[in-house]
């Protein structure tokens, strides 16, 4: 059986939608809880991992309205659709010019509609914020982004998370990964997707060693489950706090490669890592289409930092 992976429809650098069949093989079978996610982003490994209970959380409020907006009927696929044609057909004719208008109008007003736009329409998928919470990304330079095929693309990736949304009991909220962990219970599952330290960080309010060292302290004394992602090393360098920090833990890997990033010399092989305090051993189904992984995975093993 070949199981589907969903896309959602806010992209971003260093999304986990293709790593999703992995970190779904480690969850436990017996798992009944909530499932918690201190750091939300797009949403993708929630959406398939689809649990009955999820409490999704994420710094950055533009992701937790525009999610808020689908569970409470504010956003919906025909909303989307219309929208999108709409402005894009305005892209279409009036080209650039028109996305940074709608930039500076989500950056004055902060629509999730707009944000869907900016992040479709901006360079390379990314998302990223200046000092003063101003979305800065700019235009991808492609004024016929939202041709038709691509706007019913967008659409179904918001039925597909409206679907699971409804008939699941997801809570969204815009909070600090402290406050979501100090909410958990022993009998729910932590799943952890912060920014990758000494990488890419598009993280809303910045992510530096301090905030690595205080996430390390607080799922480690967590009472319940934990799964967390993070790199391993890549061709150039190792991250440094596997050794000084996660090893405490077990630590699996895995290769990945991403595609979506700045600069094309930023999209290399990395060697994720799923980071746990349970033991984990991944089970995968079938390969999940349109999945493909190239080397291995292992045990990663350290001595004592």
């Amino acid at each position: 059986m070949i199981v589907k992976t969903g896309v959602p429809p806010i992209k971003s650098q260093g999304i986990k939608t293709k790593l999703v069949p992995w970190i779904k093989s480690i969850v436990p079978s017996d798992f009944t809880g909530a499932w918690i996610e201190p750091f939300m982003g797009t949403g993708a490994v929630a959406f398939n991992v689809a649990p009955q209970r999820a409490i999704l959380c994420d710094a950055n409020p533009h992701l937790i309205n525009f999610y808020s907006g689908i569970a409470s009927g504010e956003i919906t696929p025909e909303v989307v659709k219309e929208h999108l044609t709409r402005e894009g057909e305005l892209l279409l004719s009036k080209g650039e010019e028109h996305y940074y208008f709608i930039r500076e109008r989500f950056n004055s007003e902060h629509s999730p509609l707009d944000f869907l736009f900016v992040n479709r329409a901006g360079f390379n998928g990314m998302i990223r914020f200046n000092r003063k919470g101003g979305f800065n990304i700019p235009f991808c330079r492609k004024p016929q982004r939202f041709a038709q095929a691509y706007v019913t693309k967008i659409t179904n990736q918001v039925a597909w998370a409206c679907k699971i949304i409804k008939t699941k009991e997801f809570v969204f909220k815009c909070q600090d990964f402290n406050q979501t962990i100090s909410e958990a219970s022993s009998s729910d599952i932590i799943y952890c997707d912060p920014p990758y330290i000494g990488r890419h960080v598009d993280y809303y309010n910045g992510w530096n060693e301090s905030h690595e060292q205080e996430l390390f302290d607080r799922l480690s004394n967590f009472g319940g489950k934990f799964i967390l992602s993070t790199w391993h090393h890549n061709d150039y360098r190792e991250n440094e706090y596997i050794k000084t920090m996660w090893s405490k833990h077990s630590v699996l890997t895995r290769e990945h490669f991403y595609h979506v990033g700045g600069k094309e010399t930023n999209r290399n092989p990395v060697i994720e890592a799923l980071v746990t305090n349970f033991n984990a051993i991944s089970i995968e189904r079938k390969k999940e289409s349109p999945i493909q992984y190239s080397l291995f995975e292992t045990q990663a093993k350290y001595g004592a930092a």
